[in-house]
């Protein structure tokens, strides 16, 4: 629903003004992967870096964001979706900031991941694929979540009885079988240095 009585109110300080003042080019860094993939492990590891680095950043962790402003949607395809929306959103809100984004989230239809690139502009949305097998995930399960999903407590879980679309092209793809944490979060921050975002 649109309201057409509702009109965008200019800012004085610019987006480019305040990616300069934190001396950096904002983006979102997109980890998408398996639920016990590491993508929060592995995302909390390159926020700990930017910090200590002095950059400016900010982590959406998916089950942080269902606490609160996403505490309404369900884990239906249609919810999902609508979760990943929302999620786009804030992101171009804390990129208008200056800020580095970091999302954790399953997103597991690459519709739903080309919108949000489409929201921000290809310079702006840094893919990161937490490329982990299925098999290696459900050993894990650290929530015990994949356990409940066989048994059939838990419906419309990614990978089991709801699909994931691994992503085609992503800019970066972390393999948390093979590396360690820290190896994982230096992939990351390598490649923001060689394209210059820090």
């Amino acid at each position: 629903m649109k309201n057409e009585n509702i009109v965008w109110h200019p800012t004085q300080v610019t987006k480019a003004q305040r990616a300069e003042q934190k001396n950096q080019r904002p983006c979102i860094l997109w980890f998408t992967g398996l639920s016990g993939s590491g993508k929060s492990t592995v995302a909390n590891a390159v926020e700990s870096k930017l910090y200590e680095a002095g950059c400016h950043s900010y982590l959406l962790d998916g089950d942080n964001i269902r606490h609160g402003i996403n505490k309404d949607l369900t884990f239906t395809d249609e919810d999902r979706i609508e979760n990943i929306r929302r999620i786009g959103e804030i992101s171009k809100l804390f990129i208008d900031s200056g800020l580095l984004v970091l999302t954790a989230f399953i997103s597991p239809f690459r519709a739903d991941r080309a919108m949000v690139k489409a929201l921000v502009g290809d310079a702006e949305f840094v893919e990161v694929f937490i490329d982990t097998p299925i098999e290696v995930c459900e050993q894990r399960d650290p929530k015990g979540l994949y356990k409940k999903a066989r048994q059939g407590e838990i419906k419309h879980f990614t990978g089991i009885d709801s699909p994931y679309e691994a992503p085609e092209n992503p800019e970066i793809v972390v393999k948390t079988a093979e590396l360690n944490i820290e190896e994982c979060a230096e992939t990351v921050l390598a490649y923001l240095k060689q394209h210059q975002y820090i």
